[in-house]
């Protein structure tokens, strides 16, 4: 096999194609990148055993054939070529010689036949979605997937789709992250569990708010198709949780606040809290006096902050995990935010948009020392 292409163009699917690729398997053909040549173009993969990445490119060949070469090999390699063009050409015991100028390199390859077989998504009619609202909605959810092992349909992102409306969700037991938009969607009603990873390279291959993704599944696979990419992944199978009913339905506090000045208060009283010493913030909420106060406490020292908002209701006192507030309020698009609360300990923080049903968090306190 001999291929001759733009360096570039080669280079740039090569490195997004490095990211699914598995860093380190106890099968080396998973460690590299796919390239074969057929008539349709150059095809090219990577993989890992859960989430592929495939695309094909245009470029000069002399015969077809393929060969698997190591990913971070190859993409250190195509990253310091001299010349805008560069050739790749193959033997029968797939050595591999790249060339762009006067550079050569010499590196043995793995056989094609060594390479295992994708998924095939058998799906009828596709699911297809804005960039934009895909890109926006997944990365305002996916912080709050589950890391706990033992609940495997929790590690990933619900999608359900009904006439006219999408939404995703995500909790990992301490938090839940909702997103909600209206769409040209007419078909039937459906819900599917996927992976993080696959999300993650869906964002990442969408480098602009024009075009859609398709979107094909069938019973346990998916594929995402955009830009001239397919993400193909297995689906999480098992019973995600009924989050709407872990929802209060009335609120005794009401508080619309600045979102960007609540972060940021957050985030600086929050300075002294690390891994290793890991505490609570303490939220007062005053509603006399329309005033938030936050603290920190940790054998480090202590912060405290003071913010302005509107408050109706009951005052009350809480205490939180800094992070999933950050990390919520990072993810809201909206210049205010309305959080609603009960003053019960174990009664969640849940924020909404002033107008509209576009996203909700809830956020489960934590019990502050004097409580214990």
């Amino acid at each position: 096999m001999k291929i001759i292409c733009d360096t570039s163009a080669i280079n740039e699917v090569c490195s997004n194609l490095q990211r699914a690729v598995s860093p380190k398997s106890v099968n080396p053909a998973l460690e590299g990148i796919y390239i074969k040549s057929t008539q349709r173009g150059i095809e090219f993969c990577g993989y890992d055993g859960e989430v592929g990445v495939t695309t094909v490119m245009s470029a000069e060949s002399s015969s077809e054939g393929g060969v698997v070469i190591n990913a971070k090999k190859l993409c250190d390699i195509l990253r310091n070529l001299p010349e805008d063009k560069m050739s790749l050409e193959v033997d029968d015991k797939n050595k591999c010689v790249i060339r762009s100028g006067k550079r050569n390199h010499n590196i043995m390859g793995i056989k094609e036949d060594n390479y295992p077989e994708l998924p095939y998504v058998m799906g009828g009619e596709p699911i297809v979605l804005p960039q934009k609202i895909i890109k926006d909605m997944i990365r305002q959810v996916i912080f709050a997937v589950s890391l706990d092992e033992s609940k495997t349909v929790h590690k990933g992102v619900k999608f359900e789709l009904k006439e006219g409306e999408i939404t995703l969700a995500a909790l990992d037991g301490y938090r839940l992250a909702v997103r909600h938009e209206y769409i040209d969607y007419k078909g039937a009603n459906i819900s599917f569990i996927v992976p993080p990873k696959a999300l993650g390279e869906v964002v990442k291959l969408i480098n602009n708010d024009e075009g859609f993704v398709s979107i094909n599944l069938d019973k346990n696979k998916i594929v995402f198709t955009l830009n001239g990419y397919n993400i193909i992944s297995g689906l999480f199978e098992g019973d995600f949780i009924d989050y709407k009913r872990t929802i209060p339905q009335t609120f005794t506090t009401e508080i619309l606040v600045d979102t960007q000045v609540m972060n940021d208060s957050i985030e600086g009283t929050s300075i002294l809290i690390t891994e290793k010493f890991r505490t609570p913030i303490k939220c007062e909420i005053d509603a006399e006096n329309n005033e938030i106060r936050f603290y920190s406490v940790t054998a480090e020292g202590d912060s405290t902050d003071e913010i302005s908002a509107e408050i109706t209701g009951k005052s009350t006192v809480k205490g939180f995990n800094s992070r999933y507030f950050i990390e919520a309020l990072r993810a809201v698009e909206t210049d205010r935010v309305l959080i609603k609360m009960n003053p019960s300990p174990v009664d969640p923080a849940c924020i909404f948009p002033i107008e509209g049903d576009s996203f909700f968090y809830m956020i489960l306190p934590v019990r502050l020392p004097d409580e214990q």
